[in-house]
């Protein structure tokens, strides 16, 4: 089965409370894409950046068999950059610069290997650039996956409907979620949100784990308790790469088997907030996501026989 993902690739400068790091590679697609390359995928990427963008990041990503042919490069111009400073409860940030240089005007174009895609991540960007992909594509792919953010409610809420009501899975935190739907219960906004298009969404809680519903049942999957947490960037962007790329190798896309997903993709946001920025999921091995996962399974596993202790 076919991956495209479409997401930022840029540069990010961040500090926390345990260090600094300056122009580290980040963007939605860059995290989506490494993520998501563990899992057998291949993944093509969908992107934009400008001539300052070195040749050796392209050869990082081009190691873990992800296609770059569908990034641009704009000559004379500058990549993405963002740089944050977290503060000491690791959930709240500042951002200090956001310059969209070449995602100014990003017009995203697919090359023709990219058509006829099975599955279709869309990280977080403009929404008119969200549904200019799908609308592009010569036939809808089998899964379509849509991240956002607040941003997008507050500046763009109608265009960002528009692309909600093409998706099969939507993907937002806690906060958005209530925000979008009005709703303070996340049963009631998930509901609420599932009636403007998408047949599944997930609602990413950060330290506190993950929901997914459907319109029958809701799954939970934990956030595995950490010794250090480092840089919590790209955290989100990798769970969806590991959701997104288990589904793609399975290319089974039942409530069941999603519930699996969720557990990939949270293992792989696990091992992001290890390090700065990408760094730790460009070096992982298969035998560490296994045994991360079986930590994710052993957290929640218990043996119950019924009819004691009630």
């Amino acid at each position: 089965m076919s991956l495209t993902i479409v997401g930022s690739v840029a540069f990010d400068t961040i500090e926390t409370p345990f260090g600094r790091t300056e122009r580290t590679i980040g963007g939605a697609g860059s995290y989506i894409s490494l993520a998501a390359s563990y899992f057998n995928t291949k993944p093509n990427v969908i992107s934009v950046v400008g001539d300052d963008f070195p040749q050796e990041y392209f050869e990082m990503l081009k190691k873990h068999e992800i296609d770059t042919k569908g990034i641009q490069i704009k000559k004379g111009c500058k990549s993405f950059f963002w740089s944050g400073r977290y503060h000491n409860d690791m959930n709240s940030r500042t951002s200090l610069v956001t310059e969209l240089n070449v995602l100014a005007d990003f017009d995203p174009i697919i090359p023709e290997e990219y058509q006829n895609v099975d599955f279709l991540m869309l990280g977080n960007l403009l929404p008119s650039v969200q549904s200019t992909v799908i609308e592009r594509l010569n036939k809808r792919p089998k899964l379509i996956v849509l991240d956002t953010m607040n941003f997008w409610m507050d500046t763009m809420l109608s265009e960002l409907k528009n692309t909600i009501s093409k998706v099969d899975i939507l993907t937002i935190n806690d906060e958005e979620a209530r925000q979008l739907s009005g709703e303070y219960s996340l049963v009631k906004a998930a509901k609420k949100i599932m009636s403007m298009g998408p047949k599944y969404l997930i609602i990413k809680k950060g330290e506190h784990g993950a929901l997914l519903f459907d319109k029958n049942e809701i799954f939970f999957a934990p956030a595995l308790p950490l010794a250090d947490v480092f840089d919590p960037t790209g955290a989100g962007d990798s769970f969806a790469g590991g959701f997104i790329g288990y589904l793609t190798n399975s290319n089974d896309i039942s409530f069941n088997n999603m519930k699996n997903a969720v557990i990939m993709g949270s293992a792989m946001a696990s091992f992001t907030v290890e390090k700065f920025g990408t760094i730790k999921l460009q070096n992982l091995s298969k035998n560490e996501i296994y045994e991360r996962v079986q930590k994710f399974i052993n957290l929640v596993k218990f043996d119950y026989k019924p009819g004691t202790g009630l």
